[in-house]
């Protein structure tokens, strides 16, 4: 990693990169803000008498994730069309727009105006596809992937909601932790207005995008297939990130209680999951550049095998056996771990199939990862609302799992004898 940033000097620009990091991070730590904050939101409802179901909370948790999948596209043009830098301000105003509206409502809040704002907050989820192309455009090719690497490291963020979030929220409400959130995002916008650039021409040339690329990327069968892989990696890492909270708070309750009672001497057990579900989250987190680098020495396909394999079975432990409290955050922390470098892993397959339409690409598999996340937080909430627990989510999400690896075996040979061929790369 050392020889990687040395490489960096000299080259490109980087206050541009720098704050591609800093807004990518803040934008996954907003994107993904209402996991952490979701029992004390829920009992602010309750309080001025609206009750939400599992299935309810479950839609208010996914709701970002979902739109933030579908915005990645539109901002994908709005790249094209406005330039990074434009589209990326935009969106931030509206990012911290809906922080504020979340903040001045309070505890007044409804059920349907908290929708609103989950909507506003997927704009937040969407920064993959400002961030990521706006540093990129800035280097040459044989520097992608360490310039990549440290604008995405910022997924990061999510760790640092599940930290902080219910602690600011049981000092000062619930509430301040969007006013905190608010005056954050518009330090990145101001520093972002000021250090980040555009390339210019003599750097970068770009290549807009038409709906009609979209269109043919979506006739070919490999790009559904990449969907289908993305979906069940950065789809189950995302999910599980906002649900986690939830999980631990209807199953293990009691035995989050009695720890803090007894280690940390902190009586506020929604404190104590945020706790744990960042100590999960982290490793999902970190690990995909890990999960890039074993794909890149056994391969792609080979690396999908293991990191899929491990997350089926934990999944299926977790739905047919009665774990333990540490037993089960040892299982979540292994299966967040394994997604995330099962993310690093389906993204060392793509460039090598898709090298000519890789920000197209980008922003198809990256839009499949949202929706796969949205799909897993709704089915642990319909599981919870109809039989009680988390049994039938997790069977579910481990069937889609082992569906993922029938289908790398239905790709791998036709891969490694055809595009694998000229990839350049360890299929």
């Amino acid at each position: 990693m050392a020889g990687g940033f040395k490489a960096l000097k000299g080259q490109g620009h980087a206050p541009t990169l720098f704050m591609a990091f800093l807004y990518f991070d803040m934008s996954f730590m907003v994107w993904t803000m209402l996991g952490p904050l979701s029992t004390e939101i829920a009992e602010a409802l309750a309080a001025h008498g609206e009750i939400i179901t599992a299935g309810e909370k479950a839609t208010l948790l996914a709701l970002p994730v979902l739109s933030g999948a579908l915005l990645r596209i539109v901002l994908g043009f709005g790249v094209d069309k406005l330039g990074a830098k434009v589209t990326a301000l935009i969106s931030q105003a509206i990012v911290i727009a809906s922080l504020i509206t979340a903040y001045t409502l309070g505890d007044t809040i409804t059920y349907n105006q908290l929708l609103i704002v989950a909507l506003g907050l997927g704009f937040a989820g969407a920064s993959f596809a400002v961030a990521l192309p706006q540093a990129g455009q800035w280097y040459p090719p044989k520097l992608q992937g360490i310039v990549l690497g440290i604008a995405g490291a910022g997924n990061i963020g999510v760790v640092l909601d599940f930290l902080f979030a219910p602690k600011i929220a049981e000092k000062w409400g619930w509430e301040a932790v969007f006013l905190v959130g608010a005056v954050m995002a518009s330090v990145v916008f101001v520093a972002y207005a000021f250090l980040a650039k555009n390339a210019p021409s003599s750097v970068y040339t770009p290549r807009p995008k038409k709906v009609s690329d979209y269109f043919k990327l979506l006739k070919d069968r490999d790009t559904w297939w990449f969907q289908l892989f993305y979906a069940v990696s950065f789809g189950g890492f995302v999910g599980f990130a906002n649900y986690m909270k939830v999980y631990l708070m209807n199953t293990y309750q009691v035995d989050m209680a009695a720890f803090g009672l007894d280690v940390l001497d902190e009586g506020n057990v929604k404190v104590i999951a945020g706790y744990f579900g960042a100590i999960c989250i982290f490793a999902g987190a970190v690990l995909r550049p890990f999960g890039g680098s074993i794909a890149d020495k056994i391969g792609g396909v080979k690396s999908l095998y293991f990191f899929y394999g491990i997350v089926a079975a934990l999944v299926f432990l977790s739905a047919f056996v009665k774990l333990s409290f540490f037993m089960a955050i040892f299982v979540l922390f292994l299966i967040m771990a394994n997604l995330g470098m099962a993310n690093g892993a389906v993204f060392q397959l793509v460039p090598q199939r898709f090298g000519k339409d890789i920000g197209i690409m980008t922003g198809l598999v990256g839009a499949a990862g949202g929706i796969g996340g949205f799909a897993l937080i709704k089915t642990l909430g319909w599981s919870k609302g109809v039989f009680d627990g988390y049994s039938a989510g997790f069977i579910i999400f481990g069937c889609v799992v082992l569906l993922a690896i029938a289908g790398i075996s239905l790709v791998k040979t036709r891969w490694r004898t055809t595009w694998g061929v000229q990839a350049g790369g360890i299929i």
